[in-house]
């Protein structure tokens, strides 16, 4: 063995030691650990919470430079290496356990065994493997190894919640219908490059707001909803491919087909919170990602889907347009019509308070689910109508960066928690996002 190896075998331990020492036994751990359950109590006892986090900004740094430096000499430096490593970081977090640094270390060097036995006798199952690790012991374990169940406070939630969100007035009504009759006339005006981009905006709007409906209504942050649009983008290219489906019965049967992959994965992934309840969410859409990146046979692997075009009457780009118009703000306006009803307060309310929803009758877990599915279902539908638009699909449609691209539309501007008060933002954000 290498004796830089054995040097970084050495000094890992020491490192794992000092900053437990540090969380564990020193003020500032106490205060640290002590902010993170009760940001307003530490505050109303003087402590300085900018300089508090800050430090603790500092060290995290610090380490991640260390760690960093450490491997230069193993594997060099390059641009990609921080989004590389970025999800790796995050699996080994919460397998170990939100807040158990033996946990993360134990974590660590899990992943790091069995990725040398996957390399070694299972080639084709390096691409998920730490992702099926960490969804086994999201199942089995849902806090990870040695974490503990998350409690309300935790994590500096401070302040009270918004107001009750509220439907559009007369003003707000004809805005929109200016808006969308100003849309509609776009074809009198407009190019056909002017038409592509708006029928790319209303997918992406329709995806981000399926995202947006669960993230700002119900507080459950998904890192894997990509799945949902790639599952559906892929479900209708497989009807039109291999059963020579008419793209109508595509539109109709490829998002119940989401919304059976989103019961699935909601069966599993609703149990748990936070963080643990993302990152189980990404181990699926991952796991599905690698399913139809090596089944070359069925799904076309890597070369993905091709020549999954509209039927003749659809084919001219305005005739597309409107009908990607008609489907996509439907399924938006379908989305809205869903948070002001009842349903949709009850989703709210097992984000702002679990224990009080329960108390009132609500079966939390149980909303939860349906607005999970009913998410899904929608983001296939946007799916849908993108692999008609393209006349193809490829696997990076069901990757992480896709997930982000529809949470950097829904996160635009404004907290999730406050995003409901609006819920047409999603349309216009996904028109300033869209790359041109």
């Amino acid at each position: 063995m290498p004796k830089y190896d054995l040097a970084l075998i050495a000094i890992t331990p020491f490192i794992l030691f000092a900053l437990w020492y540090l969380i564990t036994k020193t003020r500032l751990g106490i205060l640290v650990r002590a902010a993170t359950q009760d940001r307003e109590m530490v505050a109303a006892l003087g402590v300085n919470q900018s300089w508090l986090f800050t430090g603790v900004f500092f060290l995290g740094a610090m380490l991640a430079g260390l760690g960093g430096a450490l491997q230069l000499p193993k594997g060099g430096a390059d641009l990609l290496m921080d989004f590389n490593i970025l999800a790796a970081i995050f699996v080994v977090v919460v397998i170990g356990g939100m807040g158990s640094l033996p946990g993360a270390f134990i974590a660590a060097v899990l992943i790091s065994v069995l990725n040398v036995f996957g390399v070694r006798y299972i080639p084709q199952s390096t691409l998920v493997l730490m992702y099926v690790v960490m969804a086994v012991v999201l199942i089995i374990k849902p806090y990870g190894l040695l974490g503990r169940a998350e409690v309300a406070g935790e994590h500096g939630q401070v302040g009270e919640p918004e107001q009750p969100i509220a439907p559009f007035n007369l003003r707000g009504r004809l805005i929109v219908a200016a808006l969308l009759l100003a849309l509609a006339l776009l074809p009198l005006f407009g190019s056909k490059f002017a038409l592509v981009l708006a029928i790319d905006i209303i997918i992406v709007a329709l995806f981000a707001a399926s995202l947006h409906f669960i993230l700002g209504l119900g507080g459950l942050v998904s890192f894997g909803h990509a799945a949902f649009f790639g599952g559906g983008a892929y479900a209708a290219a497989l009807m039109v491919h291999y059963a020579g489906s008419p793209m109508e019965l595509a539109i109709v049967l490829a998002p119940m087909i989401t919304g059976l992959l989103a019961v699935i994965i909601g069966w599993f992934c609703i149990r748990l919170t936070g963080v643990y309840f993302a990152m189980l969410t990404l181990a699926f859409s991952q796991l599905l990602w690698s399913l139809v990146f090596q089944w070359g046979e069925v799904t076309g692997g890597d070369d993905g889907m091709v020549s999954i075009w509209p039927p003749k009457w659809a084919s001219d780009t305005t005739v597309f347009f409107y009908l990607t118009m008609v489907i996509g703000i439907g399924g938006i306006l379908v989305l809205r019509h869903a948070a002001h009803a009842p349903f949709g307060y009850a989703l709210r309310a097992t984000r702002d308070s679990v224990g009080r929803a329960e108390a009132t009758g609500i079966n939390t877990k149980r909303v939860q689910f349906i607005a999970f599915t009913f998410a899904g279902m929608m983001a296939g539908l946007a799916g849908t109508l993108f692999v008609f638009s393209k006349g193809s699909i490829f696997p990076t449609e069901l990757e992480i960066a896709k997930s982000f691209d529809a949470h950097g539309v829904s996160w635009r501007g404004e907290n999730p928690c406050r995003a409901d008060r609006r819920r047409f933002r999603p349309f216009t954000d996904a028109g300033l996002s869209h790359p041109v």
